[in-house]
C-alpha cells in the first residue's frame, strides 16, 4: 500500500474547550510553541505523505491558512535574523500540499472521511485524527506503513488501555496469537463496549485504508448517535480484506481532552532544553 495522501478530519466543534473554541479551532491550540495540527501534519510528512486533505466545517478556515506560505512574515523573520522560527514555518508550509473539503453536516467520522473521496480517488490513504498526538522516534504512520507493506493489508493503530477504560474506545477482538511483533489479525471490533470487551487493545486515530472503504461507507447506515460510524465500515471491510491492528511504539496524548492537552504541553515542554529546568523546578515546588 503506497500511501502519499492523508485525510485529516477537523470539523468537530471542540465543545470540551468552550468557550475558547467559539473563536479558535481546537486544532490550533498550541502544544508548547506550535498548534497541535502542526504535529499531525509533520507526522504525515515524515512518513512520506505529501498531500493533506482537511475535512473542515464553518470557522475552520484558519487551519488551511496556517499551512500557507506567508511571504511577509518570512521576510520579517529573515530581516530579524530569527533563523530557527523562519526554518520551522518554511519547512512545514513547503513540505505538504494542502486541500480542504467542507463537511456540511455533522454526520460522524465515517461521513467526514467519505467527503474526501474526490481528492483521494482510487488510492490507498492514511487517516490521522487531530486529537491524537503520538510522540515517537519513528512516526506512528510510518510504523504502520512499514507493517502494511510487509503484510499487504490495511492497518489501524491500537494501544493497550486499563480494563476499566475500555468503554471509552473502539476495541479490537484480535486473534489469540500475534501475526508478527506488535501486529494482530483482527477478528472483530466493538465500539465503546459497555461490558465484556474482547480485549484491552483500543483503536486510536491512525488508519491506513484502501479506497474500497469509500464504497463501504456510502452503503453504511447510521449507527451509534445516528451517525455514520467508521468502525461499522471497518467491520465490513474486514470481512473481505483482513485488517491488522498494530501496537505502535511511542506515547499517545489525547489533545481533544483538557487533561490530555495539559499533559501533552507539560511532557513536550520537558523535551525542550530551555524550558525543562524551569518546568522541573515548578514540578518540585508543586510536589512539596
Amino acid at each position: 500500500m503506497k500511501v502519499t495522501k492523508a485525510v485529516i478530519p477537523v470539523a468537530g466543534l471542540g465543545t470540551r474547550f468552550l468557550p475558547a473554541t467559539k473563536v479558535v479551532a481546537k486544532e490550533l491550540f498550541p502544544i508548547v510553541d506550535r498548534p497541535s495540527i502542526h504535529y499531525i501534519a509533520e507526522e504525515a510528512w515524515r512518513s512520506g505523505i505529501r498531500t493533506l486533505v482537511f475535512v473542515t466545517a464553518s470557522g475552520k478556515g484558519a487551519i488551511e491558512d496556517y499551512f500557507d506560505i506567508d511571504n511577509g512574515l518570512e521576510a520579517f523573520l529573515e530581516k530579524k535574523g530569527d533563523v530557527e522560527r523562519l526554518q520551522m514555518i518554511r519547512e512545514i508550509s513547503r513540505a505538504v500540499q494542502v486541500h480542504s473539503v467542507r463537511q456540511k453536516q455533522a454526520l460522524g467520522l465515517g461521513h467526514a472521511i467519505l467527503t474526501a473521496r474526490d481528492f483521494i480517488g482510487d488510492e490507498p490513504f492514511a487517516v490521522l485524527l487531530g486529537d491524537d498526538l503520538v510522540d515517537a522516534k519513528t512516526p506512528c504512520i510510518k510504523q504502520m506503513v512499514d507493517a502494511s507493506e510487509k503484510h499487504d493489508a490495511p492497518v489501524i493503530a491500537v494501544f493497550r488501555v486499563p480494563d476499566d477504560k475500555t468503554h471509552r474506545y473502539g476495541i479490537i477482538d484480535p486473534e489469540p496469537e500475534p501475526l508478527a511483533e506488535r501486529t494482530w489479525k483482527i477478528r472483530n471490533m466493538v465500539e465503546k463496549p459497555k461490558k465484556d470487551p474482547p480485549s484491552n487493545l483500543a483503536i486510536i486515530g491512525r488508519y491506513l485504508l484502501p479506497a474500497r472503504i469509500f464504497d463501504i461507507l456510502e452503503a453504511t447506515q447510521p449507527g451509534v448517535g445516528n451517525e455514520i460510524q467508521l468502525t461499522d465500515a471497518l467491520i465490513a471491510l474486514n470481512q473481505e480484506n483482513q485488517i491488522l491492528g498494530y501496537e505502535f511504539e511511542g506515547d499517545r496524548y489525547d489533545a481533544g481532552d483538557i487533561y490530555g492537552f495539559l499533559e501533552a504541553n507539560l511532557l513536550y515542554g520537558l523535551k525542550d532544553k530551555e524550558l525543562r529546568p524551569r518546568l522541573m523546578q515548578l514540578i518540585r515546588k508543586l510536589a512539596e
